[in-house]
């Protein structure tokens, strides 16, 4: 099948900026960020979207205008740049961190779900037929892993709908947020309820685990990789309607409306939130953090607009397992977007006579359906093995976890550097310009590389300075290992022979 023949109809400007936020921005990062460092926390995510988030964007929408038929996303751009090899290694590795993502993701997308309909997380309670929690939660993420593949192999204006509709509930979580707070604070009469004293509130946090030079570093790492996951958007590049101009509008869009609301929701939330009283229980965690911050939002209009406490309880409990849907629907939108562009990217990008034709083989819908299929396979064996595979399974996971802390972010020093030797194609048309002289990419490139970076080696140090020895081996491993294994497949790939196939089909040229 030819695969440069448009299928079905085309992503709009409107569904790529939902599907971006659905990917990208997480309502959850507001209620973390307030948690372990108040107001504070909102300097650091504007110092995050200047040095990091918007430079990237802005980069990505040059690469993805540029290449705009191109299928590979991240693949094509770097090979561009790069070269095939570079290219190759640095998709795997992002390959890798986005499988461990989805084997994490399948479990985690229960709790919101528990809080929809039960108003808090009950999955420890679940226990079925003669089996554990863990192992419940385990199934019920291979069944899930299995229904998205099968839908999203049925075509992208499936998986652009379900992305369109994850990013409009997490939206809509966060506009009903944010007018919960506006009613409190005219309610109060502009009374904050975690009150501003001066200027050390913008700089100092009200947690003590968060007052040390390295506890503050841990959290700009945080606030940097927060607004990651921009990249993965170049696998719908091929779909997109208008993909030259759509492509980069969609971005800058969302970039602005999400760093503007991360900073907006940190603030609002000392509106209702106040932080020793809601926040200093040991019962807090980072699982169960934005649920309590909602319930007590709730619990605090009903009582600022005078309601009885029955009622405000119900408010809070309604808030509670609205919190639920808009993260779930979050949860189930971006997985959707990420079980299929990046290996769509990786399987389609590659010269396709690297693989055997029936992984690289679309299907009906357009879709490398055999390729979504193994990576299915994968991630529920995954899935299996940590659930029913005792202690020693748990610990490979948390191995696993590591290994993908920088594995995630590694890609991105791929991304920026090659942008330098992007620049200097002189065959491509460029549709979006936005670094117009050498010196502007240079220093932008050298600039992001730079916090990039730093994330990197403080994320590898950092288990070093809490005398976490394992966690430090397996954090800096991980991209290594990858990269070796990604290396290793490239050579083998490349010294086999060839069927000879097209590069942009499967069919056979005899």
């Amino acid at each position: 099948m030819d695969s440069d023949k448009p299928l079905g109809r085309k992503i709009g400007l409107l569904s790529l900026i939902m599907m971006i936020f659905s990917t990208v921005f997480g309502f959850a990062n507001s209620t973390v960020a307030y948690e372990q460092m108040g107001y504070a926390a909102i300097i650091w995510y504007v110092f995050a979207a200047l040095f990091f988030f918007l430079p990237v964007a802005l980069m990505i929408a040059e690469y993805g205008s540029a290449l705009k038929s191109a299928q590979g996303g991240i693949y094509s751009w770097l090979e561009v740049a790069i070269g095939e090899k570079q290219a190759f290694i640095g998709t795997f590795i992002w390959l890798c961190s986005w499988i461990i993502w989805m084997v994490s993701t399948a479990s985690k997308i229960w709790i919101p779900f528990s809080a929809l309909l039960f108003g808090s997380d009950q999955t420890q309670t679940w226990t079925w037929w003669g089996l554990n929690s863990t192992e419940v939660v385990g199934l019920l993420g291979i069944v899930w892993v299995l229904l998205v593949t099968y839908l999203s192999s049925r075509g992208i204006e499936g998986i652009a709908k379900v992305g369109t509709f994850g990013g409009f509930l997490v939206s809509a979580l966060t506009v009903i947020f944010l007018l919960v707070s506006l009613v409190i604070f005219v309610a109060n009469h502009g009374v904050l309820q975690e009150p501003i004293h001066g200027a050390s509130t913008w700089l100092i946090s009200p947690n003590q685990s968060f007052k040390t030079p390295v506890a503050i570093l841990s959290f700009v790492v945080y606030a940097v990789f927060a607004y990651s996951g921009l990249e993965a958007m170049g696998g719908v590049m091929d779909s997109l309607e208008k993909p030259q101009k759509t492509f980069p509008r969609g971005l800058i869009i969302a970039m602005l409306l999400i760093t503007v609301l991360y900073s907006l929701s940190i603030l609002m939330w000392g509106i209702s939130t106040n932080w020793h009283r809601v926040l200093s229980d040991e019962t807090v965690n980072l699982g169960n953090i934005t649920y309590i911050m909602m319930n007590n939002a709730g619990l605090v209009l009903g009582h600022s607009l005078g309601l009885s406490h029955q009622a405000s309880v119900l408010l809070g409990s309604f808030l509670t397992r609205f919190a639920g849907l808009g993260m779930f629907a979050a949860y189930v939108g971006s997985f959707f977007i990420m079980l299929y562009s990046p290996i769509k990217s990786f399987i389609l990008g590659s010269d396709q006579r690297l693989w055997p034709a029936k992984l690289v083989k679309v299907n009906a819908h357009g879709m490398p359906a055999n390729a979504m299929w193994w990576q299915a396979a994968i991630v529920s064996f995954l899935i299996f093995a940590v659930a029913f595979g005792g202690s020693a399974a748990q610990k490979f996971y948390l191995i696993l976890t590591d290994m993908s802390n920088v594995a995630s972010t590694a890609p991105y020093l791929f991304i920026i550097g090659a942008f330098p030797a992007f620049k200097r194609r002189t065959d491509l048309e460029r549709p979006y310009v936005f670094f117009k002289k050498p010196w502007q990419t240079q220093l932008v490139t050298w600039l992001v590389q730079g916090v990039v970076l730093f994330g990197i080696v403080f994320t590898c140090l950092q288990p070093i300075l809490d005398h976490d020895y394992t966690t430090a081996f397996w954090t800096i491993i991980g991209p290594l290992f990858f990269g070796a294994l990604g290396w290793l497949l490239y050579h083998h790939q490349t010294q086999k022979p060839a069927p000879k196939q097209t590069k942009l089909g499967t069919k056979v040229v005899e």
